[in-house]
């Protein structure tokens, strides 16, 4: 069975479309099953989808904020930044501000974006943003699950 939606339109098990903002090109994937999905989910996704920046920049401020210690943003910033693909990466960080992690952070691609709207209730992995530094020519991804709330579920690092 499927349901249809105002922003999603018919809304069988997959929905995508590549979204643009500032000078990223972002992949927006919805993955629900119609039959146990809500209309208020699907609509607090297509508010995720309108307010992609103000969520990035939410997500981004949280990475900053796990600097200080050992955790998933660390662990990903030393790989990119000191491993085998540090080349590509120092090519990718776009800002200058005497700070490499910082920087590097400022810098990161979001890759994507998965929304799953069945899993509506907190603590649920609701939508996933996945970034890369020099996504392109590297395979390290920083992964940040959120509930539909905004709230971060879990935070790793994808080598």
């Amino acid at each position: 069975m499927s349901i249809e939606h105002d922003y999603f339109g018919l809304i069988g098990d997959y929905w995508a479309e590549r979204k643009e903002y500032g000078d990223q090109d972002v992949e927006v994937v919805l993955d629900a099953d119609a039959d146990l999905v809500s209309t208020v989910a699907l609509d607090a996704a297509a508010t995720m989808v309108g307010e992609l920046e103000l969520v990035d920049d939410e997500l981004r401020s949280v990475f900053v904020g796990q600097l200080d210690g050992r955790g998933p943003v660390a662990d990903f910033l030393t790989a990119v930044l000191d491993g085998d693909e540090a080349d590509a990466a120092d090519v990718a960080i776009t800002r200058e501000s005497g700070d490499r992690q910082i920087d590097a952070l400022r810098s990161l691609s979001l890759v994507r974006v998965d929304l799953r709207p069945d899993a509506d209730r907190d603590g649920d992995v609701f939508a996933e943003f996945e970034y890369g530094l020099a996504p392109e020519d590297t395979e390290a991804r920083l992964v940040a699950s959120i509930d539909m709330g905004r709230e971060i579920v879990d935070l790793r690092f994808d080598a």
